[in-house]
Formats: structure tokens, C-alpha cells, sequence
């Protein structure tokens, strides 16, 4: 479709305005205050989304299938995944969704998963790196990483790997991974001991991790992808998201941390899921984004507020870093991206 731009002063300040091909301006949103409602048109276009049956994964799904997206949620517990898809349904009763069994702490699951969606989506436009653990105890994925690495980081490294080649050829792709205001926590990442076993655990620490390591990973990949793919790689976080795993993260902090979270936290410093899943939305959709970016709230501490461009830690930015994590990622999960 042709578009000419037109640019207008209103109130001191500048708008865009598009002219479709009857000439009517259609105006665009205010990058400034962008929201859902801005999504554009998702009609004949893919979605896969991890952890997508609650939270911002769910509202995530529920925003782009409003907009038009067959949607397919991939999830860890199926049962759940067809409440959601229900749930989405309802609020859209020509929503075009359905679940994929996906667990991100096997690889095996992933490889499966891979294997199917690859069967039944001759194109993804969309991966949306979501799902995640958070400050859990000390545990092993069933291949013997450290949850949060293992969940967070190699599951999805491995799956965006597998899922890869459906994408490359596909115009406005773009592999969006979810990673945390939090990364900045738990000082330097030990890429020689990121099973923890060499020193005391931190699960804090151990999820600031593997939140860093999203954001590693996104870098190095839109580097990979760059002038060779249409596919962009982009990173998000969602701020302070009223959430079932902010929720429980908080619990687990006993009654003097959940009476602090109920009276301060969560007034001051929390959004609700919805809010929470603007950054991702922006980081798919928004036509201005561009791959490296990284998308998280605007406001006090990125903590809630409308998605802007934001920046991670150093460490982050270390290309070094990134390229050390994805040798290890790729030798650990045996997974090779297409070239």
C-alpha cells in the first residue's frame, strides 16, 4: 500500500499524519504516548509466544489477535494454554488461536515444539521470547542447567535457533526477547560457572543473570542478522508488572516484604499486565523500531509508564561477552542458527 507523509505542527507539537490512497489522513500515534490502540494491522501475519496463557504474555496475545494475528500461544501446560485461548476468543470471536505445548526447561520440548511449529507455520512473523522463571529456589532444568540460565536464556536461545529459518525471508519479522529492568542486579555475570556451582547461590542474582543474557543474546543476533535477513532482533521488559510471577517473587519475601509491597511498591512503582505488555507490543509491531533496539517503560525507574527506547547495563554491550555466551549457548544446547 502507498503512503505519502505529511507532517503538522498541533500545540507545539509535531505529528504525522499518513494519506492512504484516497487521500484521507490517517494520524499516527504519538511515540510519546504509545499504547495497544497503536498496534497497526496484523492481518495475515504469525505470532508465536511463549508463556502466553498469563501475565503480559497473555495480553500480548490478546492485543495482537485483536489486531488481527493468528496467534499461537506456546505454553508449558496445555490445559492452561486452551483457558487462555478461550479467554482471547471471547474478547475476539474471530481471533485465529491456538496452543502449542512447549517446555521451555527441556530441550527435548523445544526440539518437539520446534518440529511442530515448523509443520503448521510456513511462516512466522513473530517470536515473542516471553516465558520465564523468577527467583526460584535452586533447581536443574530436566538437561541439568540452572533454572533461571537453562529456562530463560538456553530454552529460548534454543527454540529462536530452531524456529530461525521461517523467518528469514519474511518482511517486518523480528524476534522480540523479554528480559528485565532487574538484569542490572547481581553484579558480573560468570559465564565459567553459570550453573552455580562454583560459588553460593543467589537466586536474585541467578535471574538478573539470565535476564543480561536475553539481552546478550538479542545483540548478538541482530549483529548475525544484519543486511542478511529481513528479520530484526529487538528486547523488551515490562517494567513493574502487577504479575503472578512478580506476585510470588514478593511472597516468598515473608510478611514484613509483602506488607512493604502492598503499601509502597505496588502503588508507586507497579503497572498492570496490560501496561506491562506495551513494551513488547512496541518492540513487534511498531513500524519506527529498529533491531537492537530495547523497549521498556518511560517513566520513574522504567517501572511503569508508556514504552520508550531504553538502555541495559554495560556489561550488556560487551561484544566480547555476547559472543563468548553464544559459543557456550550453542555447545550447550546443540543448536546451530541457520546462516
Amino acid at each position: 500500500m502507498a503512503f505519502t507523509m505529511a507532517f503538522t505542527m498541533l500545540g507545539g507539537r509535531q505529528t504525522a499524519e499518513v494519506a492512504d490512497l484516497e487521500g484521507d489522513p490517517v494520524p499516527r500515534p504519538d511515540p510519546t504516548r504509545w499504547t495497544a490502540r497503536d498496534v497497526p494491522d496484523q492481518r495475515g501475519r504469525t505470532a508465536v509466544i511463549t508463556g502466553a496463557n498469563t501475565g503480559i504474555g497473555f495480553e500480548t496475545a490478546k492485543a495482537l489477535a485483536l489486531h488481527g494475528a493468528s496467534v499461537v500461544l506456546a505454553v508449558r501446560d496445555p490445559d492452561k494454554g486452551e483457558r487462555a485461548a478461550a479467554g482471547i476468543a471471547a474478547a475476539t470471536p474471530d481471533a485465529a488461536v491456538r496452543v502449542q505445548r512447549l517446555d521451555l526447561s527441556s530441550l527435548d520440548s523445544v526440539r518437539t515444539a520446534a518440529g511442530e511449529l515448523r509443520g503448521s507455520c510456513p511462516r512466522i512473523d513473530l517470536l515473542i521470547n516471553n516465558a520465564g522463571v523468577m527467583q526460584a529456589p535452586r533447581r536443574t532444568t530436566q538437561d541439568g542447567f540452572e533454572l533461571h540460565f537453562g529456562t530463560n536464556h538456553l530454552g529460548h536461545f534454543a527454540l529462536t535457533g530452531l524456529l530461525l529459518d521461517r523467518m528469514l525471508d519474511v518482511p517486518g519479522s523480528r524476534v522480540v526477547t523479554v528480559s528485565s529492568a532487574g538484569h542490572r542486579q547481581g553484579g558480573p555475570m560468570d559465564l565459567d560457572d553459570v550453573d552455580w556451582t562454583a560459588r553460593p547461590y543467589d537466586s536474585t542474582a541467578a535471574y538478573a543473570h539470565s535476564k543480561r543474557a536475553n539481552l546478550m543474546f538479542t545483540y548478538e543476533l541482530q549483529r548475525r542478522l544484519a543486511g542478511r535477513a529481513e528479520t530484526i532482533a529487538v528486547a523488551a521488559h515490562p517494567g513493574g508488572a502487577d504479575t503472578g510471577g512478580s506476585r510470588a517473587a514478593t511472597a516468598s519475601r515473608g510478611p514484613v516484604g509483602r506488607a512493604v509491597f502492598a503499601l509502597a511498591v505496588r502503588p508507586l512503582l507497579m503497572q498492570s499486565p496490560e501496561q506491562g505488555a506495551w513494551p513488547l507490543l512496541r518492540a513487534a509491531t511498531d513500524p519506527a523500531v529498529a533491531g537492537g533496539q530495547y523497549y521498556g517503560p518511560g517513566g520513574f525507574l522504567e517501572s511503569k509508564g508508556h514504552p520508550k527506547a531504553v538502555r541495559s547495563n554495560d556489561e550488556s554491550h560487551d561484544t566480547g561477552a555476547q559472543q563468548r555466551l553464544w559459543a557456550l549457548s550453542e555447545e550447550l544446547t546443540g543448536v546451530r542458527f541457520p546462516r
